[in-house]
């Protein structure tokens, strides 16, 4: 995968070099490769497919090839890939309530909520990945999913293309 090193100042992009020293452009706007979207969930745990909206956004890119990088603005959900054959998503969450042990957390506002940030933080708020002909580049089965841990909320999610 290709390194890139991008300078910015208020926003734009003033610079964008690969690993071989070339410049690759100058003056990009930050702003015209950023879509922000809102995903909605129902559930307190819950597995909610998101490659279809990143599909319908990567089909009116500019660029045909690239990364597509996601984020979302939040401390108790996360993003990950995932396969959603029937059933896995449960499978998913209950593996993932089975990862911490009970302990007398110290999260200030109500410690049972101690566990939703903890695995929100071993999965991550992000993530990057590559597309080519305007599709992203994944396996088979494999899907691009928030996962609520704090449900149900409007949760905002940040994609940019590079």
């Amino acid at each position: 995968m290709p390194v890139l090193l991008v300078f910015f100042y208020q926003g734009q992009a003033l610079r964008v070099w690969n690993a071989s020293n070339r410049i690759l452009g100058a003056n990009i706007l930050w702003r015209d490769c950023m879509y922000t979207f809102t995903v909605t969930t129902r559930r307190k745990d819950q597995i909610v497919d998101i490659s279809d909206t990143v599909h319908d956004y990567l089909r009116k890119e500019p660029r045909e090839d690239g990364l597509c990088s996601l984020f979302v603005a939040h401390t108790t959900c996360a993003l990950t890939t995932a396969d959603l054959d029937p059933g896995t998503d449960q499978d998913l969450l209950d593996a993932l309530r089975h990862l911490l042990p009970e302990l007398s957390y110290r999260h200030p506002h109500n410690p049972e909520h101690a566990p939703d940030h903890l695995l929100s933080s071993l999965l991550g708020p992000g993530l990057v990945l590559p597309y080519a002909r305007h599709r992203l580049l994944l396996g088979t089965w494999q899907r691009v999913v928030l996962v609520e841990l704090d449900g149900p909320r409007q949760r905002l999610m940040h994609l940019s293309t590079f």
